[in-house]
């Protein structure tokens, strides 16, 4: 009979570095006194501040969806009023979220996120679930997602390279197997940067930083000039589109919020490098929310940007929504450098994802609750490479499903472990040792309160409009529950 040990803050401060992470620092400090470096040179380092944190949660966030799922909402939605609003319920749910994470990883400053969590709220065969929930959908495909993004924005110069013509495919019934120019492209980054990934953090970091300053000031730019300088028109936000969808507006803006809930996945980023944080239970709400709320402006200023330079009923079902905006404000010439800038912009929001997702990986394996291998870590560079590694292989594999349904399964899939780790914070609060944030605790549980209800009612309307996607989130968690039972936990 497996038994299961809850760990309150206080002791999970005392438990061995071996087993959950955050103690390494300590041991490293006690080791340097002694003149030793083997503790000092073992696991991963404490080198990673606000700026390069909130840099992580901005890359992880903008990109894949701000660039690309305008134009499905204006064909669900069909109102400007609505495709901004959405935008705006998708950002307080966002920054709920981030507010309850912050709780979360100031008590539990290691990595991991919802692995930590789930592990010590529910027990450890749920903490295994939502690692694999990570490495499949949290991670690997919306790396996918991302790296097809970036091939159709590069479709502008090379019409090969976008999805639409795919030169082979693959009909499964209800899905669509596609292989050509952008699966190519998108392999490649792939591949390119989970290469750079193996060779150190801090040269990642650096990478990461330039690029995010870089899409950062794409958008900016492309914000301001398009008011400015473009040729767009105001009577555009009182232009409806004829809808693309039958569903009642009510439970049309419960799945297009789906669009949403991706766009802003990456809220929560900062938490998978707890353990590489500089004074994490600074570090790290500060992280969460600064790159949380910069993010919500940027992503309603764009749309409206967006709507701005074309009608609704013209966006309908564009995928490289910018390149297609780009031509009605500024013309074909701009339009090609602001396609090659949101392309570049995308290239950081992949890095992003292969930096943070192994992170995850290596903190379940060092508690054994995931495959032992994924645990080594390169002795010179202080990278978890085969967790780098096994994620681009699954992500490479990922660039063959299409666009649409990929996305749409990975917002359901995080929506059920987002959804419980916030629900774990009615269990940590009855603990004691327990450090309860102010901006959590006014109105409590008015905050948590809000992000269930929406998540619920997402998850309620996605499976009854959106049955095989919801069965290929269920199969997800079928197969990660027959991993834990027959692999992991006897594992020991």
């Amino acid at each position: 009979m497996q038994t299961t040990t809850y760990l309150t803050p206080s002791v999970w401060r005392n438990v061995p570095w071996r087993a959950c992470g955050y103690n390494k620092q300590m041991a490293q400090q006690r080791a340097a006194a002694r003149g030793s470096t083997s503790e000092v040179t073992e696991g991963l380092l404490r080198q990673l501040g606000v700026v390069s944190a909130a840099a992580l949660v901005v890359s992880n966030m903008i990109g894949t969806g701000i660039f690309t799922t305008s134009g499905f909402l204006a064909g669900q939605l069909g109102a400007p009023s609505l495709v901004l609003g959405i935008w705006l319920v998708g950002a307080l749910c966002a920054l709920t979220g981030a507010f309850c994470y912050s709780e979360l990883g100031v008590n539990f400053p290691s990595s991991g996120g919802e692995y930590v969590y789930l592990t010590n709220a529910y027990g450890p065969s749920w903490g295994f679930m939502t690692g694999w929930i990570s490495f499949v959908a949290g991670f690997s495909a919306p790396i996918a997602a991302a790296a097809l993004a970036f091939a159709d924005y590069l479709g502008y110069f090379f019409p090969a390279l976008k999805q639409e013509n795919a030169q082979f495919a693959l009909n499964l019934g209800a899905y669509t197997l596609k292989f050509g120019g952008a699966q190519l492209a998108a392999c490649c980054l792939i591949l390119l940067l989970t290469l750079l990934n193996l060779f150190g953090v801090q040269r990642v970091a650096r990478f990461q930083n330039v690029f995010t300053g870089l899409k950062v000031t794409v958008i900016l730019s492309f914000i301001v000039l398009g008011f400015t300088a473009g040729t767009g028109d105001w009577s555009h936000f009182h232009q409806a589109a004829v809808r693309t969808s039958t569903s009642p507006i009510l439970s049309q803006f419960a799945i297009s919020l789906f669009w949403i809930y991706g766009s802003y996945s990456g809220w929560n980023a900062a938490t998978y490098v707890a353990e590489e944080l500089k004074k994490p239970e600074r570090t790290l709400p500060l992280a969460l929310t600064a790159g949380t709320v910069l993010v919500a402006a940027l992503y309603f200023a764009l749309n409206a940007v967006f709507i701005y330079g074309v009608p609704l009923e013209t966006m309908k079902g564009q995928i490289a929504i910018g390149s297609l905006v780009a031509t009605h404000l500024f013309g074909p010439e701009m339009a090609s450098m602001f396609g090659a800038l949101m392309a570049l912009s995308l290239v950081s929001t992949v890095n992003a994802m292969v930096t943070i997702g192994p992170r995850v990986y290596y903190a379940m394996a060092k508690n054994r609750a995931f495959f032992a291998s994924a645990a080594k870590v390169d002795p010179r560079w202080h990278t978890p490479v085969n967790a780098i590694v096994w994620q681009g292989m699954a992500s490479i594999l990922m660039t063959f499903v299409p666009f649409g349904n990929l996305f749409f399964y990975i917002s359901l899939t995080l929506n059920l472990s987002a959804g419980l780790s916030v629900a774990s914070l009615f269990v940590f609060r009855k603990r004691q040792g327990w450090r309860r944030l102010p901006v959590v605790s006014f109105a409590y549980p008015l905050m948590p309160g809000f992000f269930l209800l929406v998540s619920a009612w997402m998850y309620y309307v996605g499976i009854t409009l959106e049955p095989m996607v919801s069965l290929a989130t269920a199969l997800t968690v079928g197969v990660g529950a027959l991993i834990y039972h027959f692999r992991i936990r006897h594992a020991d």
